[in-house]
């Protein structure tokens, strides 16, 4: 059975950043910056960066956007935007 993670994309000191959560683990996340706020990356540079990364989308998967708060509980603190989609490792992928 192949083994699925979720990939998530935010806004991180004024750029977007692409990002594989690894649970049950010690290792650093993999990432990806897009050194950019404008415009939101695209689809295709999301599955490129993921597969600088080393991953791709699973079959079908779609990205799903989810609204946050950067202060928690404040209904006046900014808005945070996340991205999210499961991926799995990239057969292909160069080490």
């Amino acid at each position: 059975m192949e083994q699925r993670f979720t990939a998530q994309m935010s806004m991180y000191r004024g750029s977007w950043r692409l990002y594989v959560v690894l649970l049950n683990t010690t290792e650093c996340w993999p990432q990806f910056g897009f050194a950019r706020a404008l415009p939101v990356p695209t689809f295709t540079e999301r599955t490129e960066a993921l597969s600088v990364l080393g991953f791709e989308p699973v079959p079908g998967a779609d990205w799903a956007w989810t609204e946050d708060s950067e202060t928690h509980g404040d209904p006046a603190s900014p808005v945070v935007l996340i991205a999210a989609t499961r991926v799995r490792s990239w057969t292909g992928a160069s080490a």
